[in-house]
Order: C-alpha cells, then structure tokens, then sequence
C-alpha cells in the first residue's frame, strides 16, 4: 500500500514539472526578467510611440512603463501629492522637470494652462487612446497655452485656446504627432491662431536650431494654421481629408 502510495505521488510530482516546463515554454524571454532589467530596457524606447504602446501590452508592462522613474505624471485625480512624480496640474510638473523628461498628463477631464513657459527639453504626452481624451484648455486673456522656447514634442493632446494662440514658438525644434488644436471659430476666428511662430536667427550658425513640425495633426479655427513674424515660412504642406476632420502636416522652417 505504501508503495503504491509512493509511485502515485512520484507520478504527481513528474507531471507537475512537465507541465511548469511546458507553460515555461511559452513565456517571451523579455519577461523572465526581473521589474528593474525590463525597466532599464523600457527607458532606451522614444517615449512616443514605443514606450507607450508598451503601455498596452498587458499589466505588468503597463505598470512598468508609466513608473514615475521613467515618467512624471500629470493627474488632478490624485488626492496623494506625496507620490512620486506625480503632479496636479502641468506647470507644477514642467517646473521640476528635467530636460530629457517625459510628462505624462492623465486622459478625462480639462487641464487649465495659461501662459506656461517651457525653457527645456520635454516631451508633452496625452494618456488617452486618442488626443480628445486628454485636453489642455487656455482660457481668454491669455496670449497662448503653452510657450516654446527650447526643443519640445507634444503628442496625443488637444489643445483649446479661446483667444490667443494654442502654442506659441520662440525657439528651438517643436514637434506635434497627432494632436487636436482647436481655437475660436466666426466671428471671433481673427482673433486667435493655432499655432504662431516668432522664431529669429540672429546668426547663421543657427540656422538649423529652430522649426515647427506638424504630424498628423488636426486644425479647426483661428484665423490661419500657423501666423509666423519670425524668419520661418510654411513649407512642405499636406492635407487628409477624413470624414468631418482635416488632417495637416507641414514643416515651419528657413527657407
């Protein structure tokens, strides 16, 4: 009986490991390392879109892609301000930024912005699956939303200005992937711009340091797409018709 008894449970035993083996079979290689290796890894990926869509794949990847080491993170809903980097509205997380740094803003709700200065390099991410889900509004008074006077990248946003302009460009290499800018319409449409440049070159050695490009991205309102007072004219200029919306791309640069 006692044998009997041990052969059963050897038997167990054997087909436990042949099927742990098995369901080993089938795991990537990627995730058989541990949360630190997988989020080293996850930082050599441009914030947008490899990171991001890293997001997607399942949970845990989720949770390891949007951590606060490799984003800060904008978000009204969060009562805990002592979480780290996380921040309740965007001029706070642009304040403590670092260049290089990613911030992302939580889809749902409107971020009010006005007048925010942006002097370094960051990269500005919706958190929803499309830019209307997460939305910056400017309110009148302002001269613009968001000021740019470094390189910069804006992605998966919309952006509202009820006067004024939605983005304003100083300086340096800005670049909107699949935005939503929207001003005002008749009969108040002269009175705002989505996007208006005033970038000088003071010396040809600069020449190179300063543009606008727009990818994807729709345009309702305002007077004119882009009003520049500066040395940049519109080039290289496409449009998609999609249904109710227009798509642009073009280029603001030297000539």
């Amino acid at each position: 009986m006692e044998d009997e008894e041990k052969i059963n449970s050897e038997r167990s035993t054997k087909r436990f490991k042949s099927k742990t083996m098995k369901n080993n079979s089938f795991i990537a290689p990627i995730n058989k390392l541990d949360d630190g290796c997988l989020m080293h890894v996850f930082s050599f990926l441009s914030p947008i879109p490899d990171r991001y869509n890293t997001a997607l794949v399942y949970h845990r990847w989720n949770y390891l892609a949007c951590h606060p080491r490799l984003w800060l993170r904008v978000d009204q809903s969060v009562k805990d301000l002592s979480e780290p980097g996380v921040f309740p509205d965007l001029k706070t997380a642009v304040s403590v930024a670092r260049p290089g740094d990613t911030i992302l803003i939580a889809a749902g709700g409107s971020h009010p912005v006005s007048n925010i200065q942006i002097k370094k390099q960051l990269c500005l991410v919706g958190g929803g699956e499309l830019p209307d889900e997460t939305t910056l509004i400017c309110s009148r008074g302002s001269d613009s939303a968001l000021e740019f006077l470094s390189t910069c990248k804006l992605a998966n946003l919309t952006v509202k200005a009820e006067l004024g302009c939605c983005l304003l460009h100083r300086s340096g290499r800005l670049t909107i992937d699949g935005c939503v800018l929207q001003c005002e319409t008749n009969p108040l449409d002269f009175l705002s711009c989505p996007i208006v440049s005033t970038a000088i070159t003071s010396t040809p050695m600069k020449s190179n340091g300063d543009s606008v490009t727009v990818l994807h991205t729709r345009i309702e309102g305002g007077a004119k797409a882009v009003l520049t007072s500066g040395d940049l004219v519109l080039q290289r200029v496409r449009v998609i018709y999609a249904r109710t919306y227009l798509y642009f791309w073009f280029d603001v640069d030297h000539q």
